[in-house]
């Protein structure tokens, strides 16, 4: 490590160890924040990759510079069985995530005060690896993917993410600005957040570094952390799409998706997808993932983060998409539902549903897309046996026609390869939405 290196993360230790983030108090539960659980479960990364469903328990998880450990709790909760291993550079912050952790009840989980560069010392091989809001601080993200890597199981998953330069092009000229002030000189404290308080209440309003980066929120107590994760952030850095798929490639890393895939999709920024101009539907048919993440990102620069799951090259399964089985690949599936939805609220709402004909709607913020599903009797209905176990296909089909004996139209009897047909369609719907997951044995 150069000095120059050990300089920067000694100012980055510095910062976490006087103001330990994240500053959530001991008994903040993430056990109602459904999409943080789905996110952070490694079913879902690992369902993305491979089409199989995976059983948490007995996995090992790193949460690689875990702060004060809330997303260690969430990993926690999230992965029923696991055990959770973190690290991070701020003694104060390792403090707080052993005692967060022995708070809320969760005893299969370690912490050390420990670099990324020092992983092998830990003496274990990771099933999945959360490194959330860390990769882009180290001057060189290659060098830490590989130490990663070299702690990652042959199946395992890495989750990073980057900032993107694009998206976040004002915070970095801020904090240039307060670096030329002499605000990063050292450790920012009381009188450098005063300093930068100061100086965008001097501005106009009007004024474009000041109209795209502040709000009156910050001038107050609990602004103090947001001032020193935005425009007083020692070794923050941005990227871009391009720069990501380069380090994965350096690191010989294979990209899986995108943490929010859903929200990545090009061609939901047309207003016609279908009918798009002759040389740009030939072009967009052509493009890879990189391109088309890159022409996103050039297109409509939103989000803050480079969120993304990999892992070792080929280390993928080989399966055929839902959407191209055939009858007999269907006939051999068992349908589970999300471990996220295995929870009381959702459970009252698909009962209510089934049993008193409602209706209702889920934010589709867990299934990372701005859209809405209405759930009816119909879904309710292959729904709710899935509270109590994962069931095949036909026994799905056997308990539509146990229920809806009859066709509501003609009022017939209705066979089973009607029942077999619609239970395709509902759960492939069911599926989109992420509610329930499904594999074959073909």
């Amino acid at each position: 490590m150069t000095n120059s290196t050990s300089d920067l993360w000694d100012k980055i230790r510095k910062q976490f160890d006087s103001a330990p983030y994240p500053n959530h108090p001991l008994d903040k539960s993430p056990q109602d924040d459904v999409n943080a659980l789905y996110i952070h479960n490694i079913t879902t990364s690992y369902y993305l990759r491979n089409q199989k469903v995976i059983d948490s328990k007995d996995k090992v998880i790193l949460d690689a510079g875990c702060g004060t450990g809330y997303k260690s709790l969430i990993l926690a909760e999230a992965n029923p069985g696991a055990k959770i291993v973190g690290i991070d550079i701020s003694e104060e912050s390792i403090k707080f995530a052993r005692q967060r952790l022995e708070y809320n009840g969760f005893d299969n989980a370690e912490f050390h005060v420990l670099s990324i560069y020092d992983l092998q010392q830990l003496n274990y091989q990771f099933d999945y690896i959360n490194c959330d809001e860390v990769l882009y601080l180290f001057p060189d993200i290659v060098v830490a993917l590989k130490t990663m890597k070299s702690v990652l199981k042959p199946e395992g998953i890495i989750r990073a993410n980057l900032h993107s330069s694009l998206q976040r092009f004002s915070h970095f000229r801020a904090q240039k600005l307060f670096s030329l002030m002499g605000l990063m000189d050292d450790n920012p404290e009381e009188l450098e957040l005063e300093m930068v308080v100061d100086t965008m209440r001097a501005l106009k309003d009007n004024v474009n570094l000041k109209s795209e980066t502040w709000n009156s929120n910050y001038e107050g107590e609990n602004g103090k952390e947001d001032i020193l994760m935005n425009f007083l952030f020692q070794g923050d850095k941005g990227y871009t799409i391009p720069d990501m798929f380069s380090a994965l490639r350096s690191a010989d890393l294979e990209f899986i998706k995108m943490k929010n895939w859903r929200q990545w999709d090009l061609m939901n920024l047309f207003k016609e997808p279908d009918n798009l101009p002759v040389f740009l539907g030939m072009s967009l048919l052509e493009a890879s993932i990189e391109d088309q993440l890159q022409l996103f990102e050039l297109l409509h620069p939103v989000y803050r983060l480079l969120d993304f799951w990999c892992g070792h090259p080929q280390a993928a399964h080989p399966f055929v998409p839902i959407s191209e089985w055939s009858d007999y690949e269907w006939e051999n599936a068992t349908v589970h539902l999300h471990p996220q939805f295995k929870n009381p609220n959702f459970k009252t709402n698909v009962t209510a549903c089934v049993s008193e004909g409602k209706i209702f709607s889920v934010s589709q913020d867990l299934a990372l897309t701005k859209e809405f599903v209405y759930v009816d009797s119909s879904m309710a209905l292959c729904l709710l046996p899935l509270f109590d176990q994962s069931l095949s296909m036909m026994s799905l089909v056997e308990h539509w026609q146990k229920f809806r004996p009859f066709n509501p139209l003609t009022g017939e009897p209705i066979e089973k390869i009607q029942v077999f047909h619609l239970l395709q369609k509902l759960l492939l719907v069911l599926k989109d939405f992420d509610f329930i997951i499904i594999e074959t044995q073909s």
